[in-house]
């Protein structure tokens, strides 16, 4: 059984920063790429960012680009999502992801497995 466990939500003035983990269990994850979404009440689930299995290649969305930070821990079966500069409009629910095919998908119905979610709010 896969599980990914996350943490590391919160509330968060507007120019703060907060790291979100997932952490991964029940499968060797070799090979696989990360990613992360997020879901603001009544939107669609939007990509965020993802990262391969090296760690050498990462996508980010636009809207996060040079705020975001994604990063991995292989021997912990680790992502990471370093939120720095965060505004009120990074408000939603975050999603980690596992993405089989190791190619930092950004869209969200390509990635296999699924966190349970952690919220994210920012005051403005």
């Amino acid at each position: 059984q896969v599980q990914l466990v996350q943490s590391g939500g919160g509330l968060v003035p507007a120019g703060g920063s907060l790291r979100l983990s997932c952490a991964a269990s029940g499968h060797t994850f070799s090979n696989y790429g990360m990613g992360w979404f997020r879901q603001r009440p009544g939107k669609e689930r939007e990509f965020v960012a993802a990262i391969s299995w090296s760690g050498l290649s990462r996508n980010y969305a636009d809207s996060v680009k040079g705020r975001f930070t994604i990063s991995k821990d292989n021997d912990k079966n680790t992502v990471y999502l370093q939120m720095d500069s965060l505004k009120p409009e990074d408000t939603a629910v975050y999603y980690c992801a596992v993405d089989v095919d190791n190619s930092i998908w950004s869209e969200h119905w390509k990635y296999t497995y699924w966190g349970q979610g952690t919220q994210v709010t920012v005051s403005s």
